[in-house]
């Protein structure tokens, strides 16, 4: 591939000698030409710009000086052949917004030549001239800022196509292993020696040697990285291509894909959400129920146990009542809740005695009472996420070694959510809900505390 760089400062790209590019060179994988423009000018002064049409302040850069110059470059260039690729990048704020995947495209010509202007730009007749010619006209961005010239951004263009070319990257899976993948995401944090840094420790998952963990562990660090830096590429992901775990992260992330696009915020109740929380529980509460369940009996149940009296008294002890909530932005402007889940710590309501199993699950252990979400959400990773926000909760207050949870034994899919979330049944229990009596299975997990 060949590079021409045209510029009124030539030695401006010296930079290109060094490094991996300046080895591509020496080598015959790159052609970069650097050309001044002030040498196709026709006058005493050299000169390369003209006042404006139309009034307004700053300098144009001509068109006829640059018609000259891009005549001669692009017919010395490899690219003067018909069915040869040649692109003319023209660097400008109004351009559109350099990306990998461009770099991945442009990385496939033959000949790349880089206008660079200066002063307020390139008069826009010659992108407009060119586009008429066998060569593709790129006007292209690095970001939403103004520089006093291209050469900046004719040094991006450069690298980011020139190190894509076969022998110039020398391990050419770090090209697949780098921010701007395949799925569009950002890269995850890197870690070298020495272990421990100013207090700062290397994530236990890296030293551990589990391949398939320390994978898991990136991927979900890049799709974290992205939400939360750029989600405007989150937004560009396709769902289909994500598993429920990626969806799950992407929630906790704060961005939800399906069933529609939409932002989420998973955080504590607010004491002025009892009446809410009691209308989500009367809609997913019978979601749950076996089928031999009558609704007076469900109706009953949600009467005493998931009133909006019974979430105000819950609200009002948060030292042993946790709940959590999943908020999205409503139509109307409003929130509305789609999920929730209510972890006892301790107290009077602690832990079910139907549901102790000495030396595998203790009195004192965590109690997930209640983790819902809306039918309409199920799949989207809100149940996923709320669900491992709610053992973090647990770790942070440092008073339970344990959590666990009852799901009827009918209830296939809710036992196989728990056990992909680390639960696993230690036994059975007894739960009357009005005159019927139910079984679930006991599920438990062990949670670290966090501790000073």
């Amino acid at each position: 591939m060949r590079f021409d760089l045209v510029t009124i400062f030539p030695d401006y790209f010296h930079a290109l000698d060094f490094s991996l590019m300046g080895k591509a060179q020496e080598t015959g994988l790159l052609d970069v030409v650097v050309h001044d423009l002030r040498d196709w000018t026709e006058d005493a002064h050299r000169t390369v710009d003209d006042s404006p049409y139309g009034g307004g302040a700053g300098m144009v850069m001509r068109p006829d000086v640059w018609g000259r110059c891009l005549d001669d470059v692009l017919a010395v260039g490899p690219g003067a052949a018909p069915r040869l690729r040649r692109v003319l990048a023209i660097p400008t704020p109004s351009g559109v917004p350099l990306t990998q995947r461009i770099a991945e495209d442009l990385a496939g010509a033959n000949q790349i030549v880089v206008a660079c202007g200066r002063y307020e730009g390139i008069d826009q007749r010659v992108a407009d001239r060119y586009r008429q010619d066998e060569v593709e006209v790129l006007e292209f961005s690095i970001g939403d800022y103004v520089l006093n010239g291209g050469e900046v951004a004719a040094l991006v263009l450069t690298e980011a196509v020139g190190r894509l070319l076969e022998g110039v990257v020398g391990n050419p899976e770090s090209l697949v292993e780098e921010s701007h993948g395949e799925e569009g995401l950002l890269e995850y944090p890197e870690f070298t020696r020495p272990r421990c840094w100013r207090e700062l420790d290397v994530p236990e998952v890296l030293l551990g040697g589990n391949h398939a963990e320390i994978a898991r562990w990136r991927r979900d660090q890049s799709l974290i990285r992205t939400a939360h830096r750029r989600p405007d590429l989150v937004a560009e992901l396709e769902a289909t291509h994500l598993d429920i775990h990626d969806r799950e992260v992407l929630v906790g992330a704060g961005k939800i894909l399906v069933p529609r696009r939409a932002d989420v915020v998973i955080g504590l109740a607010r004491s002025d959400e009892a009446g809410a929380l009691a209308r989500l529980a009367a809609d997913t509460f019978p979601m749950a129920c076996p089928p031999q369940l009558g609704e007076t009996d469900i109706a009953d149940f949600i009467g005493v146990h998931l009133s909006e009296s019974e979430f105000t008294r819950m609200l009002a002890d948060p030292d042993d009542h946790r709940i959590l909530v999943a908020r999205v932005k409503a139509r109307d402007g409003g929130e509305d809740l789609i999920g929730y889940t209510v972890t006892v710590l301790g107290g009077p309501d602690g832990m079910p005695t139907e549901m102790v199993r000495p030396g595998r699950l203790e009195l004192g252990a965590a109690y997930l009472s209640k983790c819902y979400v809306r039918a309409e959400w199920h799949g989207s990773g809100v149940s996923g996420a709320l669900l491992e926000r709610a053992v973090v909760d647990v770790e942070a207050r440092a008073r339970n070694s344990q959590i666990a949870l009852g799901t009827n034994i009918a209830n296939k899919r809710a036992r196989t959510f728990y056990r992909r979330h680390g639960f696993s049944v230690v036994g059975r229990r007894t739960f009357e809900v009005g005159s019927v009596a139910n079984i679930d299975d006991v599920l438990v997990r062990k949670v670290t505390p966090v501790v000073g």
